[in-house]
């Protein structure tokens, strides 16, 4: 037993010390990859959108699955989008309350005979309509039978899109008027991007008023504060620094812009996935390598959405056990493409550290949980050297997530009051302790619901964000 549990601490030092030196890279690479767009404010971006005579169009697809209380909202601001040629489209992936008579009656919409391409596979469509009245002549739903999961939603938007490129959001997200044009600037740059990835935050807590957010403020609640930094820990220093080598591994499934054509070619969205958003960018990427093609997968440090995080344990339960049973799901799929060079990048780098630092990690730190009661109860802790470690964990952990706070101040900020920053310092100093484990929990319960094969569903969630005025 002892050698076995001194194999076991060598193994989670030197694993350990592997996962730090990678943060310090990826510190250092969104660091240089910031400042090829924090050069180009956004009034130099909107010029540039307005003086270019043929912008790509865009559409916008939003699955929704019983949203009666906030479709209205939600879609009107959709339909705010400050670029030239975009459509909305909006699946109702057979709500069970009133949501699709409610867009009929709000948005004037009726029965429109459509020509389903079938160009991807998904569940059947009912109806589609568009509205009668001007002021939304871009929008367009899509009633269908419901597939599950919202990758089985978006393959049904995308076979209704029209334009070279689409945009994959939740309904209940709010987009800044500018969320188009921030991430279609890149694209007139570098035709060979795939997929960008705009900027994500919390609304819990914000102010919206008519469709916009008007006051935005960190959430009150600890749950949503603790994922608001996390998504800022990700987008800013996760997946800027992977996108300096062109390694990112995913696209957020809450907002990303992707090229219509190449998702396609590469098979649409795996309806059965729980990891759509990550899925999807393997397999756009792989698709490219194997038909040699130069691809580029880059993210934008500009926010360009807010999303509404879980309120409560219950919702936060069912959200990362549905993450952590996807991301099992995910690698078991593409165990292919580890250590393939065929596969660039995304084989050699992207993937091995998906899985030795995203998947691997519940896993070993839940482990380790168990060894240390299991040290505790025989007296095999040496103290001295326990503390000086937790303290050094601690205190870099606290480094990378006050380096992301003081970059997004720095950027412009994601808030209305600067004095907001001090609550999200607040949820640095306390989420190694009451916000991560749980997060390892429920990932762990993930893995066994997958592993047991216990049935999942794109559910609800509960609704304690942004205030409407």
């Amino acid at each position: 037993m002892q050698y076995i549990i001194d194999f076991y601490g060598y193994t989670i030092f030197f694993y350990s010390m592997l996962l730090m030196l990678s943060y310090v890279a990826l510190l250092i690479m969104s660091y240089l990859y910031s400042g090829r767009y924090m050069k180009w404010m956004g009034e130099y971006i909107n010029d540039s959108i307005k003086r270019t005579s043929n912008v790509p169009g865009v559409s916008i697809v939003a699955p929704a699955y019983n949203e009666e209380k906030t479709i209205v909202d939600n879609v009107t601001s959709l339909l705010k989008q400050d670029y030239p040629n975009f459509e909305v489209v909006i699946v109702n992936d057979g709500s069970k309350d009133k949501t699709l008579e409610i867009l009929i009656e709000q948005f004037e919409l009726e029965e429109v005979p459509y020509a389903y391409t079938g160009r991807i596979q998904c569940k059947p469509f009912k109806r589609m309509f568009k509205s009668i009245n001007p002021l939304y002549k871009r929008l367009v739903v899509v009633d269908k039978v419901n597939g599950g999961t919202k990758a089985d939603a978006v393959n049904a938007g995308l076979n209704v899109v029209s334009n070279p490129y689409f945009i994959n959001t939740d309904v209940d997200c709010i987009l800044s008027r500018e969320a188009i044009t921030q991430c279609i600037f890149p694209i007139l740059q570098d035709d060979s991007i795939i997929a960008v990835s705009g900027t994500m935050s919390m609304s819990n807590g914000s102010t919206v008023e008519d469709g916009v957010i008007v006051n935005s403020r960190p959430p009150r609640r600890l749950i949503p504060l603790f994922q608001d930094l996390e998504y800022k820990r990700s987008f800013l220093v996760g997946k800027m620094g992977w996108a300096y080598i062109n390694a990112m591994n995913n696209v957020s499934g809450g907002y990303g812009l992707f090229s219509t054509n190449v998702c396609i070619e590469a098979g649409g969205y795996d309806s059965d996935s729980f990891a759509e958003d990550m899925d999807m960018i393997f397999r756009m990427i792989a698709y490219c390598c194997e038909v040699k093609r130069e691809y580029r997968v880059v993210q934008i440090p500009f926010t360009c959405c807010w999303t509404e995080g879980p309120g409560n344990l219950k919702v936060l339960n069912r959200q990362r056990t549905r993450w952590g049973r996807g991301l099992f799901q995910h690698v078991s799929k593409h165990m292919r493409l580890l250590l393939n060079p065929t596969y660039k990048m995304l084989g050699m780098v992207t993937f091995p550290y998906v899985f030795l630092f995203e998947f691997l990690a519940p896993i070993i730190e839940g482990t380790g949980s168990i060894v240390l009661l299991y040290l505790i109860f025989t007296g095999g802790v040496n103290w001295n050297t326990f503390w000086v470690m937790f303290g050094a964990i601690y205190l870099f952990t606290l480094m990378i997530s006050s380096f992301v706070i003081l970059y997004d101040y720095l950027a412009g900020g994601s808030y209305t009051k600067n004095s907001s920053y001090f609550r999200l310092f607040l949820a640095a100093l306390l989420e190694p302790f009451l916000y991560h484990p749980l997060i390892v929990f429920f990932s762990i319960k993930g893995y066994y619901n997958y592993l047991t094969g216990k049935r999942a569903v794109w559910g609800e969630m509960t609704r304690t964000g942004a205030q409407k005025k």
